[in-house]
């Protein structure tokens, strides 16, 4: 895939999505059924079940927190690149979220779209969608 825009940029991770988070959950209802069967040993049970999906559920928040503070980086060098102005003040007036949101768009845009994004309190998918340029992003998963 060389191109992206709004319809096409979300992005699955085949290990986790397909295999790793149906299996958690496919064992997580096993041993309910097992915790059922034997009542001396249901919350053990549960317990395991609930591990695997919280285990699959952390690693994930925890690649997604890690890419965020990449392209938190990203957007302070782009911002600076284009401004020669530090990003801070634009920065505290965003969430991480419409920041993220922010990295698609190019960089003739960006600017403008910073700015109203602030100004109008826009939602990542606003902002989105308002890209008329889309800078894909090739390697978040």
């Amino acid at each position: 895939m060389n191109h992206q825009e709004y319809d096409t940029h979300t992005r699955y991770y085949h290990l986790h999505h397909f295999i790793i988070l149906p299996l958690a959950f496919f064992l997580f209802l096993w041993t309910v059924k097992l915790a059922l069967e034997d009542p001396a040993n249901d919350w053990l049970y549960i317990l395991v079940g609930l591990l695997f999906i919280l285990i699959s559920f952390v690693s994930r928040i925890y690649a997604n927190k890690n890419q965020d503070r990449i392209i938190r980086l990203e957007m302070r060098l782009r911002y600076f690149q284009l401004t020669n102005v530090p990003f801070t003040e634009k920065e505290n007036m965003l969430e991480i979220h419409q920041i993220v949101a922010l990295r698609f768009a190019s960089d003739d845009e960006l600017l403008g779209l910073i700015d109203k994004a602030i100004l109008q309190n826009l939602s990542p998918k606003e902002i989105k969608k308002s890209i008329r340029e889309w800078q894909g992003d090739f390697m978040r998963v």
